[in-house]
């Protein structure tokens, strides 16, 4: 198997990039946080984690410490998070919030309900790249589990490739972490990834929206 990519190697953490089809943790093989321990020879801490369907950047800590300061940041909304989705549906809205609590539905997946008192919170830009295919970038301001996918099946444009969530049939899911950004000890760091899988993002990253997009946190949220 090839090495794992890695980004970037701080004193206190690791930022690397998780394929689509590698699961977080371990399961029958090794999973994601064990082969990257693996391969650097050190023990990692996880701080948050990516479905096993989505790929793109991870951040993990290299010690207790580091890693209790990273959650504090995931869980009090200080980590900038933006994704990268292809959709085939028109949503019913191209761009705007989508809130609201989750539920436990059919077959491990997720609903989204009119309800507020815990919501999951998104807010997110489309475009169109060719005729039935538009991309999104999605910012989750929440860390629900499958909450993009959720999102987006909410406005009736489930995203392509997912099909737990009625996505059309494709050769992966195509939902990717493609840039975060937080402080650490008083320095604004950056880190952003194109996706290396799927033909449709091979076609997305040569397209004039993804280079309107390459700076999320240059537009207006």
């Amino acid at each position: 198997m090839a090495d794992i990519k890695v980004i970037t190697q701080h004193e206190d953490f690791v930022v690397a990039y998780k394929p689509c089809g590698m699961s977080f943790h371990s399961e029958e093989q090794a999973g994601f946080v064990a082969l990257l321990e693996q391969q650097l020879e050190v023990s990692l801490f996880p701080v948050h984690r990516l479905d096993k369907v989505t790929s793109g950047l991870l951040v993990l800590a290299k010690s207790s410490q580091a890693a209790a300061k990273l959650t504090e940041l995931f869980t009090s909304r200080e980590v900038n998070k933006f994704y990268l989705a292809l959709i085939t549906d028109k949503p019913k809205k191209k761009q705007g919030w989508v809130k609201g609590d989750m539920a436990k539905s059919r077959r491990g997946t997720y609903k989204l309900l009119k309800s507020q008192d815990s919501p999951a919170i998104t807010r997110f830009y489309s475009a169109s790249i060719e005729s039935g295919l538009r991309a999104c970038l999605l910012k989750p301001y929440s860390g629900k589990t499958h909450q993009l996918r959720v999102a987006m099946k909410s406005l009736s444009a489930p995203i392509l490739g997912d099909d737990s969530y009625g996505g059309k049939q494709s050769d992966r899911v195509y939902l990717h972490a493609y840039y975060l950004s937080f402080n650490w000890n008083d320095e604004c760091v950056a880190f952003s990834i194109e996706p290396e899988e799927g033909s449709k993002f091979m076609q997305l990253i040569e397209h004039e929206v993804f280079l309107s997009w390459r700076q999320p946190e240059q537009l207006e949220w």
